[in-house]
């Protein structure tokens, strides 16, 4: 946007340059007629013609006004030392008296002339500049995402006063204004209150107004104030769309998120009831019948199955939550080896190796959130590259400050990495793989709904870290969680939302 817009000044010229110009209206001629005195052959055409080349140079130096006064000056110079009588101001000669009124008549004419020159020039500048600053508005209305702060700084800066601001009409009444907006010092007054220091609006809708504050505008300014409205109304409606878009987005998402829990419902949820209910009515039936080995493998399903709707009904609620922005992590200093425990309660002993320092420095994280984060990470591990060596590898000792750590934002931040040694990720489908109910090279129901990640992505997130996922060398995957280091505030903040924490 233009850096400013060009006033025309009343005189058409500077004041400097019209007050040069009435001291050389009155030098000139006096100047003139004292060189011409030592000419005394020169005859009277001469001496107009040096007076109206003076006349000249002070109409293009000061302007109108100079000029006249340059002129009557000379005038009456001519009269009284160059016409007979000398010495006093009666013509004798007519011829005489219409020359001196051609020579005055000239010299206003001269004058005007370089007056109305000067201000079409002003114009014309005036002009350039209020067509360059539309040029830019239009540019900014296809090109730019402006905020209405941002805009009205721009205005301010564009029309050289003290505040602008944006105006409402009160809703309900009508007749109030209420304002939204405003750049600058003091508060702008509401459209049609007197103003002090002038000031101007415009209408940019019948409900809304741009009000500039801290001088009064020139017609041409006001014409761009105008302008300035217009665009300030496009803004105002490209952000209400906006809102409206990533409110439609927001919609379309849960919408899809919610046809996935339903597919997700009829399909993987059922196998685990169906078998179930199949155990429970043979013990029933069949109880006296059975085998205690028998009777021991059923219930074993039945614990097991139990267990599995337990971890997709559990990852189908965070989902939600997620989903909804409803996630409040409760942080505390904790440690990564605290929440290993945690995840891994319940697995076979050896089945993870751990690679953890004993003195690894302290995380901020939601010891809840964060178990529930390395047990989807583990148990994705285990389905995908069962057979495989599977690890969760602290970092490496040292200070937090030392060359090469790794950071959030610029924060210090703690690693821990569960690797294993399957099958892989492909690049391609890395960002795809932490989607909600994505499961790697479509595989079989039976390996759950593909929400464990997408879980372990947002509860990363929400507490502040980062979750990637990166190739093992030698084969496999490696998931890297990051987070914050604590800063050693032991007080937990509980924010509502947060999951309870559940036992594997």
């Amino acid at each position: 946007m233009a850096r400013g817009i060009l006033r025309i000044r009343s005189g058409g010229l500077g004041r400097a340059r019209t007050t040069a110009g009435f001291i050389l209206a009155v030098l000139i001629p006096v100047l003139a007629t004292t060189v011409m005195s030592f000419a005394p052959g020169l005859n009277f055409a001469t001496h107009v013609l040096v007076h109206l080349t003076g006349v000249m140079a002070v109409a293009f130096i000061g302007g109108l006004w100079p000029a006249v006064l340059a002129a009557i000056l000379d005038s009456l110079l001519l009269n009284y030392f160059e016409t007979e009588p000398v010495g006093t101001f009666r013509i004798n000669d007519p011829q005489i008296l219409f020359a001196l009124f051609v020579f005055l008549g000239a010299g206003i004419a001269v004058s005007l002339v370089v007056g109305l020159s000067a201000k079409r020039a002003q114009e014309a500048i005036h002009a350039r500049a209020e067509a360059g600053t539309l040029l830019e508005l239009a540019r900014d209305a296809l090109i730019e995402n402006d905020t209405i702060a941002a805009f009205l700084d721009k205005v301010r800066e564009t029309f050289q006063v003290r505040s602008v601001g944006l105006f409402t009409r009160t809703p309900g009444t009508g007749e109030g204004w209420e304002l939204q907006a405003q750049s600058g010092e003091p508060q702008p007054k509401p459209p049609g209150s007197a103003e002090s220091g002038g000031g101007a609006y415009e209408m940019a809708d019948t409900g809304t107004a741009l009000v500039v504050s801290g001088r009064t505008l020139t017609a041409g300014e006001r014409r761009l104030l105008a302008a300035h409205a217009t665009h300030l109304l496009l803004l105002r409606q490209r952000h209400a769309l906006q809102l409206r878009l990533k409110a439609t987005t927001k919609m379309a998402e849960g919408n899809s998120i919610r046809t996935s829990i339903l597919n997700a419902v009829s399909h993987d949820l059922r196998t685990p009831l169906a078998g179930i209910k199949l155990a429970v009515t043979a013990l029933q039936r069949q109880k006296g019948r059975l085998a205690e080995d028998v009777q021991d493998e059923m219930l074993h399903t039945i614990d097991s199955y139990a267990d599995r709707l337990d971890s997709l009904v559990g990852n189908l609620l965070d989902m939600s939550r997620i989903s909804s922005g409803s996630t409040a992590p409760l942080t505390s200093s904790v440690t990564w080896r605290d929440a290993i425990e945690d995840a891994l309660r319940g697995l076979p002993a050896g089945a993870i190796r751990i690679d953890l320092a004993p003195d690894t420095p302290a995380i901020d994280a939601d010891l809840g959130m964060l178990e529930r984060v390395i047990a989807n990470i583990v148990e994705n591990a285990l389905k995908y590259a069962a057979g495989s060596d599977i690890a969760i590898v602290g970092p490496a000792n040292g200070p937090a400050n030392r060359p090469g750590v790794a950071t959030i934002e610029g924060r210090p931040c703690g690693e821990l990495r569960i690797v294993d040694h399957g099958q892989g990720v492909a690049a391609a489908d890395v960002i795809a793989m932490f989607e909600p109910f994505q499961r790697l090279d479509d595989a079989p129901a039976g390996l759950g709904i593909g929400l464990g990640l997408a879980v372990a992505k947002g509860f990363t997130e929400a507490m502040g870290g980062q979750l990637r996922a990166e190739p093992t060398p030698g084969g496999g995957l490696t998931v890297v969680i990051r987070l914050p280091l604590s800063t050693g505030d032991g007080n937990p903040h509980h924010a509502p939302g947060t999951p309870e924490r559940r036992e594997p």
